[in-house]
């Protein structure tokens, strides 16, 4: 890349940087204490009955709260439906049919409009339901920043934002740099791919059996662990974006430090997590409470 690229790329992050800090100042861990104390908890509950009846749906929360933020920020646009005058994000080939976990979020939705009327947000429900997922998997808790509101709009051909799995190494950089998101952050937060199944058809080679899945992580694929990590040192990465990742020296050097530190790994996933939760919130008075996804 030229020096005059890296440049420029330098700004976008720096930018996207204070935007994000100046956002996430807004929001603060324990948000709902006085407004709907059970919140989390509710929440939390609706992970785990979700994930017992099906334990992939846990990647599929993770990845639910990742792409809201990545399109639009953190704000569950992800969430509306299209309507007969405007295709919605989740109708794109990005998010459909790979993307999964609409009924736990819902179930946690209608409990929560239950106990606390028009209190806790969809995008906020994303971001607690992400970390549990993250938790009930193996991985670790963390405290989530709330305070999120909900935006009203939802554009397919705004997904473009979204990086594809066929994106080389300084490809995916930019990408996330143009959230404020370092490359370091970019590797670490690869690592969801360790749970969760792809929907990349098995042979017969031109099937068009959808039910026929692959395995993101080969070992663990319901554990949140650094065998990820493993699996790209061993050649084993399931996409172009996993497997780039040893093309560069300073991701290389990331992939194998994370392959031998799995706490260490799951401490820089959460603080990324956090950190990406508050890309382009809405909060006080901008957006609104969704009664319903």
């Amino acid at each position: 890349m030229s020096s005059r690229k890296l440049t420029q790329l330098s700004v976008i992050c720096w930018v996207a940087v204070l935007f994000c800090q100046s956002v996430q100042s807004q929001l603060q861990v324990g948000f709902y204490t006085n407004s709907c104390r059970r919140a989390e908890l509710i929440v939390r509950n609706a992970v785990r009955d979700g994930i017992n009846k099906d334990r992939g749906v846990a990647a599929g929360l993770v990845r639910m709260h990742f792409h809201d933020c990545f399109v639009r920020g953190c704000e569950g646009s992800v969430l509306l439906d299209s309507t007969s005058s405007n295709s919605a994000e989740k109708d794109s080939p990005a998010n459909k049919p790979s993307l999964r976990g609409y009924e736990v979020v819902d179930d946690a939705k209608t409990k929560l409009e239950a106990e606390c009327r028009g209190v806790v947000s969809c995008a906020d429900i994303l971001a607690f339901a992400a970390r549990d997922s993250f938790d009930l998997t193996g991985g670790i808790s963390y405290g989530v920043q709330a305070g999120r509101r909900d935006g009203r709009v939802s554009l397919i051909a705004e997904t473009s934002d979204l990086p594809a799995p066929t994106l080389n190494v300084d490809q995916l950089t930019q990408s996330f740099a143009k959230k404020g998101l370092s490359q370091e952050e970019m590797v670490t937060l690869s690592g969801a791919h360790t749970i969760g199944p792809s929907l990349k058809q098995k042979c017969p080679q031109g099937s068009t059996d959808s039910s026929l899945v692959v395995p993101m992580d080969t070992s663990t694929p319901t554990i949140s662990d650094v065998s990820y990590y493993r699996d790209i040192l061993a050649n084993r990465g399931l996409f172009t974006s996993d497997q780039t990742l040893l093309s560069n020296t300073a991701t290389a050097s990331q992939v194998n430090s994370n392959s031998r530190s799995p706490l260490g790994w799951k401490r820089k996933f959460a603080a990324a997590m956090v950190k990406m939760g508050g890309i382009g919130v809405l909060t006080g008075t901008t957006g609104e409470i969704r009664a319903k996804l």
